[in-house]
């Protein structure tokens, strides 16, 4: 039986380039958005409906705003999103304070366990989430660990044991730019501002790791296209 896939949307870079990497291969039929109450809630979705339509695939949108409820992180109250210099991005404990101040709860696994729930009554093959391994060193639900363990607990929790792939999980940022460049993504439509602005604002920290990648594959065009 052929494949089909379900890919966690968020419209930024990483789960772009997963859809462009993992459409064809995995046959991605249907992309999950979800709103846990984010301040970029517009953008991300926003950009997430023109990446489905630019791929052709359904885009579905999940409300968890009850995750807002009980969440203290920056990203979706009201506290303030940190914002860094691309120096700042080399010290391991200032980018491991900004990963806490950001870190919504349980977030990943939460994201794919409902994307489980799908899979396991549709019959869905796979998972495909971008999980990579920059942010791997600060959120331990974007490392190769994670990936494994819950691909062991989903063999235990649902009938068609659903795999989750995560095809840059041995990417470097920069490295998920070449990828995207490879498979000639469409790098303009993505959204990857931790703010809610009609640009990127190029000072939180998921900002500055994309401009850098950027500015390491020369992609200037795409960096004048989408940033202030």
């Amino acid at each position: 039986m052929m494949n089909k896939s379900i890919i966690l949307l968020s419209g930024g870079l990483d789960s772009l380039v997963s859809l462009a990497i993992c459409k064809e291969k995995l046959n991605i039929e249907l992309a999950i958005f979800f709103n846990y109450g984010q301040k970029s809630y517009e953008m991300e979705y926003k950009a997430s409906k023109s990446i489905s339509e630019f791929y052709n695939i359904k885009l579905e949108e999940i409300d968890l705003n009850w995750l807002k409820a009980i969440s203290t992180s920056s990203l979706n109250t009201n506290k303030t999103v940190p914002t860094l210099s691309e120096e700042l991005l080399k010290e391991i404990n200032i980018t491991k304070e900004s990963a806490n101040s950001v870190w919504v709860p349980n977030r990943n696994a939460l994201f794919i366990n409902i994307a489980a729930c799908y899979a396991d009554a549709q019959n869905y093959s796979h998972i495909v989430i971008g999980a990579n391994k920059e942010e791997g060193r600060t959120f331990k639900d974007n490392s190769i660990q994670f990936i494994n363990a819950i691909n062991n607990s989903l063999k235990k929790s649902t009938n068609n044991m659903v795999k989750v792939e995560a095809p840059l999980i041995r990417f470097d940022k920069a490295e998920i730019v070449r990828q995207g460049l490879i498979y000639n993504t469409p790098f303009k439509l993505l959204y990857s501002c931790y703010l809610n602005n009609k640009k990127h604002c190029g000072k939180c920290e998921s900002c500055l790791r994309l401009k850098r990648a950027l500015e390491l594959n020369n992609c200037y065009d795409i960096i004048s296209e989408i940033y202030k």
